[in-house]
């Protein structure tokens, strides 16, 4: 039912456009009741974004998983890349959602708030993994805008071309912009008196991305 409920609403979309279709139009066409579509969708703008939800929930059950060895920031790129997925399993859907959204204007600011949400979500995460820097929670908010920025360019742009591509290969390139920002090492002063010496003890198998998390907050800000 809930599939009949969002071919029904696409195809009316289509038809006559989003703001023209009301949710009995919808109801009609797909032979079911009013109160069947609430079950499924709080509202009309909710069934033109009906995977975002369980997508979300992927999303945070598989930052939730991650071992204490994972790389923080390339575990918020792999979370992204799951949404990607979302959308390149259904790219008719996902080229038909994208044009209407455009049209619009309370669908693009509806999408928005769906962006924040993922960005809030990876965000928490980082500001987990970066509790121990002084400057952990504008770092996790940094990256988490830069992973939902990259995504977005190379989501965007394969829509642009509807759906053709590689969206996965384009997305590991912008992705990788990321991880190369966020897990390179600063280099070394050109005057030797201006080096700051740091000590650390650690054990043998503890993972390189915390030490690394530990020197820098041990160093401070600049």
């Amino acid at each position: 039912m809930r599939e009949a409920l969002i071919a029904a609403a696409f195809q009316l979309f289509l038809e006559r456009g989003y703001e023209q279709t009301t949710i009995d139009d919808i109801v009609t066409l797909a032979g079911v009741g009013r109160r069947s579509f609430f079950r499924y969708f709080p509202s009309k703008e909710d069934v033109v974004f009906p995977d975002h939800e369980q997508a979300l929930a992927d999303m945070t059950a598989f930052l939730q998983a991650s071992a204490d060895t994972d790389d923080p920031v390339a575990r918020v790129c792999d979370a992204a890349r799951l949404v990607l997925r979302m959308y390149t399993e259904n790219p008719t859907f996902s080229v038909q959602r994208y044009r209407l959204t455009k049209k619009v204007p309370g669908l693009r600011a509806y999408e928005l708030s769906v962006v924040w949400r993922y960005e809030h979500t990876l965000a928490d995460f980082l500001r987990g993994r970066f509790a121990a820097r002084r400057d952990g929670a504008l770092r996790a908010n940094v990256v988490a805008a830069s992973v939902v920025a990259a995504h977005n360019h190379a989501l965007r742009s394969w829509l642009r071309a509807n759906g053709q591509g590689d969206a996965e290969a384009a997305a590991d390139r912008a992705l990788a912009y990321v991880t190369g920002a966020w897990t390179s090492q600063q280099p070394a002063s050109d005057n030797p008196e201006e080096d700051d010496v740091v000590i650390v003890i650690t054990r043998r198998r503890t993972p390189m991305w915390r030490v690394v998390r530990d020197v820098e907050a041990g160093l401070g800000p600049e």
